[in-house]
């Protein structure tokens, strides 16, 4: 997916209508360097741009998420404003709206910085019982850039957010939970990729692609606008949907009495 000589930063795999992408630096804890955060970005717009695919998963291989930013490698471009993102790649952190397919995501290990600006991006999250989160930015002199600084209130709240965002301090998954920055605590890595897999592949088979773009839709929109506009658009997103070749599949699905078969049309 890139040129890069060495080997793949982040591995993509297919599993029908769901695309695996896994961060790939294992012996340097999956530190995001400007070859990682290249395939990543890649690997998410080949997500939302083929329509075949419904919905993604973002893992990572070896022991650990990540330790976050590889400073060394990436910090000068930072500094100086140059780093761009190829023709065809999306912001990994989710920053250029619009997003049309949900992303499920399991984290284990050291979860440090970026990487849980990653989690905050993604639809779900299932963190493993080994997890350790750490958004230490302010102690390396900078500050969160990945959408923490707003995400992580809007998730958590704002004093659970600024309790860990200003110390830079470690929590694990149990608090993690608490606060609502994971959905479920696996125990143990395996398990923790094995629930996102079939969370993912739920999404992917049971449920209709465009309703799935249309829910996803009109939370952010509400979100970004207020319930308002989300409420407006409510009657005329049914109407549209109703029209489309799944729309009539899932009302005969149910006079049927049997599962759906959806085709993203």
């Amino acid at each position: 997916m890139s040129d890069w000589s060495s080997p793949p930063a982040v591995t993509v795999e297919r599993e029908g209508h769901v695309l695996l992408m896994g961060l790939n630096r294992p012996n340097k804890r999956n530190a995001v360097t400007k070859q990682l955060l290249t395939e990543l970005a890649q690997a998410y717009g080949k997500l939302e741009s083929d329509e075949s695919l419904w919905c993604g998963v973002l893992f990572a291989h070896g022991q650990h998420f990540t330790g976050g930013l590889d400073l060394a490698d990436v910090g000068a471009d930072l500094a100086a404003g140059t780093f761009e993102l190829p023709a065809g790649a999306r912001d990994p952190w989710r920053l250029d709206d619009p997003w049309t397919k949900p992303v499920v995501a399991a984290a284990h290990g050291w979860v440090m910085t970026l990487g849980i600006e990653l989690l905050l991006a993604a639809d779900i999250v299932i963190a493993s019982a080994d997890a350790r989160f750490k958004q230490m930015e302010n102690r390396r002199g900078i500050y969160p850039f990945g959408g923490a600084s707003f995400r992580f209130p809007q998730t958590a709240g704002w004093g659970n957010a600024m309790r860990w965002i200003l110390t830079g301090d470690e929590f694990d998954a149990d608090e993690a939970y608490r606060i609502g920055l994971v959905q479920e605590i696996a125990p143990d890595p395996t398990a923790a990729l094995a629930t996102a897999r079939a969370i993912a592949a739920t999404i992917a088979e049971r449920c209709a692609p465009l309703g799935v773009q249309t829910t996803l839709a009109s939370a952010h929109r509400a979100r970004l606008s207020g319930e308002q506009a989300a409420i407006e658009q409510l009657r005329p997103d049914i109407a549209r949907l109703l029209r489309t070749a799944d729309g009539v599949e899932g009302m005969r699905s149910f006079i049927e009495r049997r599962d759906a078969v959806f085709t993203g049309n």
